[in-house]
């Protein structure tokens, strides 16, 4: 695939209703989740350190301002009831929020004003400290900020991206990414591509987060031992359908789909863990599994609306934000309507004769001193 994932990798920008912030739905249900493992372990830290300027850094942060900064949001109210607990004078933060350059900051730095306002009247203006957003572009599998410089970060749906499509899988030929017909040096060069990545993702980090710092990282996973799993990879396996058929119709070229792979790789809890234990620098204090269903936005629906009719159209949305930009890049504009429109056929068939789901792999981390 001849592009570099920093350069086009990013989540759909602006506002319209494929966008990335009106359809990452399934994302806010991920953060809701783990919520209690990210409070629990930015509490236990603070008690312990109380820091003068407590430094947060959310990696991945995409541009979905209510994702993003309801998490800053959430941990911060969180450390202000540790510290009126421990009787403490205002508290100072600085939050990084980092992205791949071609990220939609904007999205982001357009809500801080409001984010501000709305920590004074729920914390109270007179005894909320400062606190310092910055926006950090770059990639995490290098460094991003000074030595032993932050105390908290967090990641979520992100460390499952590849810093670069892997080598040697010219023969995964009508796959997008491994699948149950997939040779098996395809998927080993996939979790190869992984391996290296999260270990240097884990050495950086090991240089900019304070000794006893906390990291808390949720990505995309799977349960099974074997590296293929319906459950990581179907949502690519129906999209590869689509993309086959349209080359059997002519919209494509053969050619163009055969060197179109996902730079994606969804770990098991074990292959996490061991990559963690190997590169030596961080404890594993908890690891935590969970699901949730491609559904997960039926409840926003009122009771009186057929559900069913919707949800398929969201789960469709939400992919289409994701892997937009990598479609556009690799095959152009014209044909996006077209493959989009039979995936969200494809997608009703499958969601309605079985249940579906994404399989989060959360893991908290501490930096050994």
């Amino acid at each position: 695939m001849a592009f570099e994932v920093k350069q086009v990798l990013r989540m759909k920008e602006g506002t319209d209703e494929t966008s990335y912030v009106k359809t990452s739905y399934i994302q806010k249900q991920v953060l809701l989740l783990t919520k209690s493992i990210k409070e629990k372990a930015i509490k236990e830290f603070y008690s312990k350190e109380q820091p003068t300027t407590l430094c947060i850094a959310d990696l991945g942060c995409s541009s979905a301002e209510l994702n993003t900064l309801g998490v800053v949001s959430e941990l911060i109210e969180t450390i202000e009831d540790a510290r009126r607990e421990l009787g403490k004078g205002s508290q100072e933060y600085q939050v990084y929020l980092n992205d791949l350059p071609g990220n939609d900051f904007n999205s982001i730095f357009r809500s801080l004003a409001s984010f501000e306002d709305s920590l004074k009247m729920q914390i109270g203006r007179n005894i909320f400290g400062h606190c310092f957003v910055n926006g950090v572009p770059g990639s995490f599998y290098g460094r991003l900020f000074p030595t032993n410089h932050l105390h908290f970060v967090h990641s979520s749906y992100s460390l499952m991206w590849l810093s670069q499509v892997p080598a040697g899988i010219e023969d995964n030929k009508e796959n997008i990414y491994i699948a149950s017909t997939s040779p098996p040096n395809v998927t080993e060069a996939y979790y190869d591509q992984f391996e290296k990545d999260f270990s240097m993702f884990l050495r950086c980090r090991s240089e900019e987060v304070v000794p006893g710092g906390i990291m808390v990282l949720t990505m995309l996973g799977r349960t099974t031992i074997e590296k293929y799993s319906k459950e990581s990879s179907y949502e690519w396996e129906l999209l590869a359908t689509v993309l086959n058929d349209m080359v059997l119709e002519g919209f494509i070229e053969e050619e163009k789909l055969h060197t179109f792979n996902i730079p994606q790789y969804t770990p098991s809890a074990e292959e996490i863990g061991f990559i963690i234990e190997r590169e030596r620098s961080f404890i594993l204090n908890q690891v935590d599994v969970s699901e949730i269903s491609w559904e997960a936005n039926e409840h926003y629906y009122k009771n009186d609306l057929p559900t069913t009719a919707f949800t398929h159209y969201d789960f469709v949305k939400c992919m289409r934000s994701v892997v937009e930009p990598l479609l556009v890049n690799h095959f152009g504009e014209a044909i996006i309507e077209e493959l989009f429109k039979r995936y969200m056929e494809i997608v009703q068939a499958a969601m309605a004769t079985e249940k579906n789901v994404f399989i989060n792999v959360t893991v908290s981390l501490t930096r050994k001193g």
